[in-house]
């Protein structure tokens, strides 16, 4: 273990400053639903210009490709306040160059500043979110059953074992947003521009973000993990890697996109993490209900989730022609969809929970914790309204907000 930390030492430590302060971004009050401050934007909050990009026709994208995050909130939900800012920012970078103040010392730190910034956005934050609670959960869950087995020299391990995690986040991210540039320069209903589209980081930065993700994420997961694990890990980045490269591109079929997204967020992430946390103590890995049951109902939901992503992007999607369940069938038709799976997915899980024998599962948590996210998800959808794009916004947001609270009650089940 230590020899594997020696190794990759120096690699590691910048890899993890970098992967840490997103980490400490996708926690700040500005990444939580609902909060009033900027949202999770997946976007640039500066105008191409603005950052000294060359302005470039604007492409439109072909009919046939999906829009589909990679299990990431994809759409402007800003605050109002977060708008003006943008508002202000792209009429300053309108002034021409002659008119503009001239430099002064901290225009250097400044632009630092916005790199680094750019960069931050380029690993998409708010995705990250969810692989840390997901990796966080599956700890406690592990520990929980194992408490004697539990020693401060498995933190260096844990360490890296998240860092895996998130540097296979970004490279999925990552790659998406590279082979995306000319939808998201196209597609300015929806959403602003994405650092890449934009200008704010190159694409050779891009790349470079990119390829150090591929090669630094397996290699630490060699190094420290089992051959099981290093083939799980390997099969989330090739299925990752799929959804976007040409000449596969998976993500322009909406099912095909689905199932990724369901399969890497709902089993690979979960039984992944729980396996290696066991092996990491020295247990010997046995098939747990409470795990199995998680999995099931993340790849259900995390199916959801695909599919109710697009709701607030119907306009921008219907008129670039991008082929989504919810610009095909409409956000009603499509909202009340998502919402009855997953009300059977929570029905589900209270039959489970209360049928079960006793000691598998914590039935208060189990059938009491889902009926109150079932009521949740019906206050939810009775609240929507299809014509509006405020309140589609808010039906998408309170999904979220469902999915992070699963994982909230993840270890006490």
């Amino acid at each position: 273990m230590m020899g594997s930390m020696g190794r990759f030492g120096t690699l590691g430590a910048g890899l993890a400053a970098f992967v840490l302060v997103n980490g400490v971004i996708a926690f700040s009050p500005s990444y939580i639903p609902g909060y009033s401050g900027p949202g999770p934007t997946a976007r640039s909050p500066l105008s191409s210009r603005g950052c000294g990009s060359r302005s470039s026709e604007k492409t439109r994208p072909s009919a046939s490709t999906a829009r589909v995050d990679f299990g990431g909130v994809d759409h402007d939900h800003r605050s109002e306040g977060s708008k003006r800012r943008f508002q202000l920012h792209a009429a300053s970078a309108a002034v021409p160059p002659e008119a503009a103040p001239s430099g002064t010392a901290g225009d250097g730190a400044e632009a630092d500043k916005s790199v680094i910034g750019a960069v931050y956005r380029f690993t998409r934050p708010h995705t990250i979110k969810g692989t840390i609670l997901a990796s966080v959960t599956g700890v406690a869950r592990a520990l929980i059953e194992s408490p004697n087995a539990i020693s401060l020299d498995l933190v260096p391990k844990a360490v890296l074992g998240l860092l895996s995690l998130l540097l296979g986040n970004a490279f999925i991210v990552g790659i998406n947003q590279i082979y995306d540039i000319d939808i998201d320069k196209a597609n300015h209903i929806n959403k602003p521009e994405l650092p890449v589209a934009s200008g704010e980081i190159s694409k050779r930065l891009a790349w470079a973000l990119v390829l150090v993700s591929l090669a630094a994420g397996p290699a630490i997961v060699y190094t420290s993990f089992s051959p099981l694990i290093f083939r799980l890990y390997s099969l989330g980045l090739l299925v990752g890697g799929l959804y976007s490269v040409p000449p596969f591109t998976l993500k322009r079929f909406p099912v095909a996109a689905g199932l990724i997204i369901a399969c890497v967020r709902g089993f690979l992430l979960n039984f992944g993490v729980y396996y290696a946390v066991r092996e990491a103590l020295g247990v010997a890995f046995r098939w747990n209900p409470v795990v199995l049951f998680l999995a099931r109902f993340m790849v259900v939901f995390a199916g959801v989730i695909a599919v109710a992503k697009d709701l607030p992007d119907v306009k921008g999607d219907k008129e670039y022609k991008i082929s989504t369940f919810a610009s095909k069938r409409g956000v009603k038709f499509t909202a009340r969809a998502a919402s009855a799976v997953l009300a059977v997915n929570y029905l589900s899980a209270i039959a489970e929970g209360a049928l079960s024998p006793a000691g598998t599962f914590n039935r208060r948590v189990m059938v009491g914790g889902h009926s109150a996210l079932l009521a949740i998800l019906g206050l939810a959808i009775r609240k929507l309204v299809p014509d509006d794009q405020g309140s589609i916004k808010r039906f998408y947001l309170r999904i979220w907000d469902l999915f992070y609270l699963e994982y909230a009650m993840y270890p006490f089940m």
